[in-house]
């Protein structure tokens, strides 16, 4: 398949491969995690003190246990989605604390706000997961939120959803919320992976208390995780990228290997979302070129590895849903899409550089999501789609209008815009003459009147309540 972007050859993939070894090898990887050094110490890993060095054949033995596609179970059937090789994934923003509001000012985000989220996932046609975390909901008890947003993920939505990797005890806690909805822990482990966690890296070369016990809780318990890392170039990594996607894929290969040491098998993704300092602000830029990049080099060193992948979506470094957001949410979404990324987070919503979450933004994205979605699906070239009968029927200089094709076709062959306005000017100024951002505004509260709670057995949901409100009491 042609495209303009670089395809990497395999002497680069090699190149970049080999370096990442060579830091593995060399330089070690630091876990401040009890549990995993003494994991790491027992498979016979050398160590030195925090640090942790990787050889090449265990890093090979890790990778080649791991799966590269895997199916994630929805509490309804019929909406469970598979990861990997081909299929990918649309999921929306995570971590913004703050809701931007649609003239430009940002509020702190709320339970309700993160309900709302859950609604319009619920409502979507286009994203196939409910997120975690989409936004970090200020008016309860920080140390205990993640209860309150899984059991909001759970009950309000059937599609499915991302875990808690907040600490090891929130890892734990997810997955005993889940087990009550599978029917216990064991019942469970028959199932498979019904949540899909994100564990950071701390680069450099680094992984956290929280995450890498957040890590080795789910990948015991058979539950999916993107090992993620996150570097900006020229400030927490190098400033080329090169020098970046090396890094990267030394510590995702690092999280994979322990992953596979506590659950051999286990599902895991090759995840990143590295992108550059902007040098005249010196914070994180993610609407630039430099990030498209990166999403792009990712999906191939995954494939590289038969892994799945995962990069952002819609990310952007504006404050309000306007023309630059558009334009860099747009580049970053199809880049991940048309490169074969697997799990794409941050699909709708985000704002300031994960600053915030967007109502309108959310809506805007999702309808792209549903965009990009119909351009890369393929065309069925057949006799029936071609139809050169019909065409010498209408002949030279006739219309294909009122042919019964396409009365039959009309509402299914094309892309029906749900928000992107596509009226002349006069329709436009009689509509209200809206920009997008504002026919955004007037779509939500349609939206949200339109949701309907999926079923849930009351016991289930009984037991997660009581379960939430235990665990918040200690």
């Amino acid at each position: 398949m042609y495209d303009r972007m670089q395809t990497l050859t395999q002497e680069q993939m090699n190149k970049i491969h080999g370096a990442a070894m060579d830091i593995l090898q060399n330089t070690g990887i630091a876990f401040n995690e009890d549990e995993a050094l003494e994991i790491f110490k027992s498979h016979g890993f050398k160590i030195d003190g925090k640090k942790v060095f990787f050889t090449e054949e265990q890093i090979r033995k890790a990778v080649d246990s791991a799966p590269s596609k895997f199916t994630v179970t929805a509490r309804n059937p019929e909406k469970s989605v598979k990861i990997g090789e081909e299929d990918f994934v649309f999921v929306p923003g995570y971590g913004a604390p703050f809701i931007a509001k649609p003239n430009g000012d940002q509020r702190e985000a709320t339970m309700e706000d993160y309900d709302n989220f859950c609604k319009l996932v619920q409502t979507s046609k286009f994203m196939d997961m409910n997120g975690f975390m989409m936004v970090e909901p200020s008016d309860v008890p920080p140390e205990t939120a993640h209860l309150d947003m899984l059991f909001s993920s759970i009950v309000l939505s059937d599609k499915p959803f991302m875990g808690s990797p907040v600490s090891k005890q929130g890892a734990r806690e997810c997955v005993e919320m889940a087990s009550i909805v599978w029917g216990g822990k064991e019942q469970l482990k028959k199932v498979g992976p019904v949540t899909v966690s994100l564990i950071n890296s701390l680069s450099p070369l680094q992984f956290s208390d929280e995450m890498a016990g957040a890590l080795i809780e789910l990948a015991r318990a058979d539950q999916a995780c993107v090992i993620a890392s996150l570097i900006m170039a020229g400030s927490s990594g190098p400033v080329t990228l090169p020098g970046v996607i090396a890094l990267q894929t030394a510590e995702i290969l690092s999280g994979i290997t322990l992953a596979q040491l506590v659950n051999p098998g286990a599902p895991v993704i090759y995840g990143s979302t590295s992108s550059a300092m902007d040098m005249k602000t010196g914070g994180l830029s993610v609407g630039c070129p430099e990030l498209s990049i990166v999403v792009s080099a990712t999906a191939q060193m995954a494939r590289y590895y038969n892994l799945p992948s995962r990069s952002g979506g819609g990310l952007t470094d504006a404050h309000i849903p306007d023309a630059q957001a558009g334009a860099e949410s747009t580049l970053a979404l199809s880049t991940a899409a048309r490169n074969g990324i697997n799990f794409i987070l941050h699909s709708a919503g985000i704002l300031g550089s994960y600053i915030a979450m967007s109502f309108e933004k959310y809506l805007i994205d999702e309808e792209m999501c549903g965009v990009i979605r119909k351009m890369i699906k393929p065309m069925e070239v057949t006799d029936d789609s071609i139809d050169v009968e019909m065409i010498q029927k209408v002949g030279i200089g006739g219309q294909y209008l009122t042919q019964p094709k396409t009365f039959k076709l009309c509402r299914t062959e094309f892309f029906l815009s749900n928000l992107m306005g596509r009226q002349n000017q006069a329709g436009w100024k009689a509509g209200g003459s809206k920009r997008v951002d504002e026919a955004a505004t007037e779509m939500l509260s349609k939206r949200l009147a339109s949701y309907e709670k999926p079923e849930i057995s009351p016991d289930i949901e009984a037991e997660l309540s009581e379960y939430v409100m235990r665990k918040k009491k200690g």
